[in-house]
Protein backbone atom coordinates (compact mmCIF):
# COMPACT_ATOMS: atom_id res chain seq x y z
CA UNK A 1 0.00 0.00 0.00
CA UNK A 2 2.75 2.36 1.30
CA UNK A 3 4.32 2.49 -2.65
CA UNK A 4 1.01 2.86 -3.97
CA UNK A 5 0.39 5.69 -2.00
CA UNK A 6 3.56 7.14 -3.23
CA UNK A 7 3.28 7.26 -6.60
CA UNK A 8 -0.71 8.69 -6.03
CA UNK A 9 0.82 11.56 -4.23
CA UNK A 10 3.72 12.22 -7.04
CA UNK A 11 1.31 11.57 -9.85
CA UNK A 12 -1.25 14.45 -8.30
CA UNK A 13 1.80 16.44 -7.58
CA UNK A 14 3.23 16.56 -11.21
CA UNK A 15 -0.85 17.04 -12.10
CA UNK A 16 -1.15 19.85 -9.56
CA UNK A 17 2.36 21.61 -11.15
CA UNK A 18 1.57 21.27 -14.65
CA UNK A 19 -1.88 22.42 -14.50
CA UNK A 20 -1.45 26.02 -13.91
CA UNK A 21 0.75 28.31 -17.00
CA UNK A 22 2.88 31.75 -16.89
CA UNK A 23 1.68 33.70 -19.98
CA UNK A 24 4.40 36.25 -20.97
CA UNK A 25 2.26 39.11 -22.85
CA UNK A 26 3.70 39.67 -26.08
CA UNK A 27 6.43 36.43 -25.97
CA UNK A 28 10.09 38.13 -26.27
CA UNK A 29 8.24 41.82 -27.52
CA UNK A 30 7.21 42.44 -24.15
CA UNK A 31 4.52 44.82 -23.32
CA UNK A 32 5.86 48.22 -24.43
CA UNK A 33 4.60 50.99 -26.23
CA UNK A 34 6.82 53.57 -28.35
CA UNK A 35 5.66 56.63 -28.34
CA UNK A 36 7.64 58.28 -30.91
CA UNK A 37 5.45 56.11 -33.37
CA UNK A 38 2.63 55.35 -31.14
CA UNK A 39 2.79 51.91 -32.14
CA UNK A 40 2.55 48.78 -29.72
CA UNK A 41 5.78 46.45 -29.52
CA UNK A 42 3.27 43.44 -30.37
CA UNK A 43 0.04 42.25 -32.01
CA UNK A 44 -1.79 41.71 -28.45
CA UNK A 45 -5.01 40.67 -29.95
CA UNK A 46 -3.10 38.37 -31.87
CA UNK A 47 -1.11 36.76 -29.81
CA UNK A 48 -4.18 36.15 -26.99
CA UNK A 49 -5.76 34.48 -29.57
CA UNK A 50 -2.99 31.66 -30.02
CA UNK A 51 -3.12 31.27 -25.72
CA UNK A 52 -5.49 28.97 -23.88
CA UNK A 53 -6.19 30.63 -20.31
CA UNK A 54 -7.51 28.89 -17.40
CA UNK A 55 -7.91 29.97 -13.49
CA UNK A 56 -4.91 29.88 -11.81
CA UNK A 57 -2.70 30.82 -14.20
CA UNK A 58 -0.26 34.15 -14.47
CA UNK A 59 -0.07 36.65 -16.94
CA UNK A 60 3.71 38.44 -17.21
CA UNK A 61 4.07 41.90 -18.19
CA UNK A 62 7.46 42.56 -19.60
CA UNK A 63 7.67 46.11 -19.69
CA UNK A 64 8.27 49.31 -17.80
CA UNK A 65 7.20 52.38 -16.03
CA UNK A 66 5.78 54.04 -19.17
CA UNK A 67 3.27 51.93 -19.20
CA UNK A 68 0.32 50.74 -16.78
CA UNK A 69 -1.36 47.00 -16.84
CA UNK A 70 -4.94 47.41 -16.09
CA UNK A 71 -7.69 44.35 -15.65
CA UNK A 72 -11.03 44.85 -15.73
CA UNK A 73 -14.06 42.63 -16.03
CA UNK A 74 -16.03 45.55 -17.40
CA UNK A 75 -16.30 45.56 -21.33
CA UNK A 76 -17.64 49.12 -21.42
CA UNK A 77 -14.34 50.16 -18.84
CA UNK A 78 -11.89 48.19 -21.68
CA UNK A 79 -13.44 49.58 -24.75
CA UNK A 80 -13.31 53.22 -23.91
CA UNK A 81 -9.39 52.96 -23.15
CA UNK A 82 -10.16 54.71 -20.09
CA UNK A 83 -10.50 54.12 -15.95
CA UNK A 84 -12.60 56.84 -15.02
CA UNK A 85 -15.44 55.34 -14.73
CA UNK A 86 -14.55 52.39 -13.41
CA UNK A 87 -15.28 49.99 -9.80
CA UNK A 88 -13.02 48.85 -7.48
CA UNK A 89 -14.97 45.65 -7.36
CA UNK A 90 -14.47 44.92 -11.45
CA UNK A 91 -11.19 46.84 -12.53
CA UNK A 92 -7.55 46.63 -11.01
CA UNK A 93 -4.50 48.47 -11.86
CA UNK A 94 -1.11 47.24 -11.67
CA UNK A 95 2.10 49.57 -11.75
CA UNK A 96 3.66 48.26 -8.11
CA UNK A 97 3.63 52.09 -7.03
CA UNK A 98 6.91 53.08 -8.96
CA UNK A 99 6.42 56.70 -10.37
CA UNK A 100 9.37 56.85 -12.25
CA UNK A 101 9.65 57.20 -16.14
CA UNK A 102 10.86 54.21 -18.40
CA UNK A 103 12.44 51.66 -15.13
CA UNK A 104 12.09 48.10 -16.02
CA UNK A 105 9.22 46.34 -14.44
CA UNK A 106 7.53 43.22 -14.13
CA UNK A 107 3.77 42.93 -13.70
CA UNK A 108 2.42 39.18 -12.77
CA UNK A 109 -1.53 39.08 -13.02
CA UNK A 110 -3.15 35.73 -11.74
CA UNK A 111 -6.28 34.51 -13.54
CA UNK A 112 -8.40 34.53 -10.62
CA UNK A 113 -12.33 35.21 -12.44
CA UNK A 114 -13.54 32.66 -15.06
CA UNK A 115 -15.25 33.68 -18.62
CA UNK A 116 -14.08 37.50 -19.90
CA UNK A 117 -11.11 39.56 -18.49
CA UNK A 118 -9.71 42.21 -20.45
CA UNK A 119 -6.63 44.10 -20.40
CA UNK A 120 -5.35 47.41 -21.29
CA UNK A 121 -2.61 50.66 -20.74
CA UNK A 122 -4.20 53.56 -19.45
CA UNK A 123 -0.88 55.72 -20.07
CA UNK A 124 -0.56 58.23 -22.25
CA UNK A 125 -4.77 59.36 -21.69
CA UNK A 126 -5.72 55.84 -23.63
CA UNK A 127 -3.55 56.71 -25.99
CA UNK A 128 -1.45 53.69 -25.83
CA UNK A 129 -4.56 51.42 -25.71
CA UNK A 130 -6.64 53.27 -28.56
CA UNK A 131 -3.26 52.33 -30.62
CA UNK A 132 -2.81 48.36 -29.68
CA UNK A 133 -2.33 48.14 -25.64
CA UNK A 134 -4.90 46.36 -25.23
CA UNK A 135 -6.68 42.96 -25.19
CA UNK A 136 -9.24 40.54 -24.19
CA UNK A 137 -9.11 37.09 -23.28
CA UNK A 138 -11.38 34.46 -21.99
CA UNK A 139 -10.50 32.13 -18.63
CA UNK A 140 -11.75 28.73 -18.38
CA UNK A 141 -12.08 27.12 -15.27
CA UNK A 142 -9.54 24.39 -16.02
CA UNK A 143 -8.90 21.91 -12.62
CA UNK A 144 -9.99 25.26 -10.88
CA UNK A 145 -8.08 27.85 -8.88
CA UNK A 146 -5.12 26.50 -6.53
CA UNK A 147 -5.36 26.86 -2.66
CA UNK A 148 -3.22 30.06 -2.54
CA UNK A 149 -5.58 32.19 -4.37
CA UNK A 150 -8.40 30.51 -3.31
CA UNK A 151 -8.63 31.92 -0.12
CA UNK A 152 -12.15 32.69 1.42
CA UNK A 153 -13.36 36.50 2.20
CA UNK A 154 -12.84 37.87 5.62
CA UNK A 155 -15.79 38.28 7.09
CA UNK A 156 -17.87 41.59 7.10
CA UNK A 157 -17.51 43.84 10.12
CA UNK A 158 -19.97 43.90 12.88
CA UNK A 159 -20.68 47.47 14.49
CA UNK A 160 -20.59 47.37 18.12
CA UNK A 161 -23.88 47.62 19.99
CA UNK A 162 -24.63 50.68 21.42
CA UNK A 163 -26.81 52.35 24.41
CA UNK A 164 -30.09 54.05 23.99
CA UNK A 165 -28.44 56.88 23.79
CA UNK A 166 -26.32 56.58 20.73
CA UNK A 167 -23.23 55.75 23.12
CA UNK A 168 -21.10 52.52 22.91
CA UNK A 169 -21.69 50.38 25.33
CA UNK A 170 -18.30 50.00 27.47
CA UNK A 171 -16.65 46.27 28.09
CA UNK A 172 -17.99 44.14 30.75
CA UNK A 173 -16.26 44.73 33.96
CA UNK A 174 -15.62 41.40 36.20
CA UNK A 175 -16.61 42.23 39.97
CA UNK A 176 -14.01 40.91 42.53
CA UNK A 177 -15.22 37.54 44.08
CA UNK A 178 -13.96 38.47 47.71
CA UNK A 179 -11.43 36.29 47.77
CA UNK A 180 -8.38 38.75 47.71
CA UNK A 181 -7.70 41.24 49.61
CA UNK A 182 -7.68 44.48 48.94
CA UNK A 183 -4.91 47.06 49.07
CA UNK A 184 -6.65 48.86 52.37
CA UNK A 185 -7.36 45.47 53.81
CA UNK A 186 -3.88 44.79 53.50
CA UNK A 187 -2.51 47.82 55.20
CA UNK A 188 -4.88 47.34 58.01
CA UNK A 189 -4.15 43.48 58.93
CA UNK A 190 -0.70 44.68 58.54
CA UNK A 191 -0.84 47.45 61.31
CA UNK A 192 -2.87 44.69 63.38
CA UNK A 193 -0.02 42.43 63.44
CA UNK A 194 2.38 44.80 64.23
CA UNK A 195 0.62 46.01 67.61
CA UNK A 196 -0.53 42.91 68.46
CA UNK A 197 3.28 41.52 68.33
CA UNK A 198 4.36 44.64 70.20
CA UNK A 199 1.80 44.03 73.35
CA UNK A 200 2.84 40.94 73.61
CA UNK A 201 6.63 41.84 73.86
CA UNK A 202 5.78 44.11 75.86
CA UNK A 203 4.31 41.69 78.30
CA UNK A 204 7.43 39.59 78.04
CA UNK A 205 9.90 41.98 78.75
CA UNK A 206 7.69 43.11 82.34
Amino acid sequence: MAPAMHLTLIALFITSTAAYTNHTVGGTAGWLFDQNTNTSSANYATWAANQTFDLGDYLIFRTNTNQTVVLTYNETTFRSCSIDNSSDSDTSIYDKGNQEFGKPLTVEVPLTIEGANYFFSSASDGIQCENGMAFGINVSHGVGLPPSLNQPPPPAYVEPPSNTDGSLTPPATVESSGAGLRVGDNVRRVVGYALTFYGIFALVRV
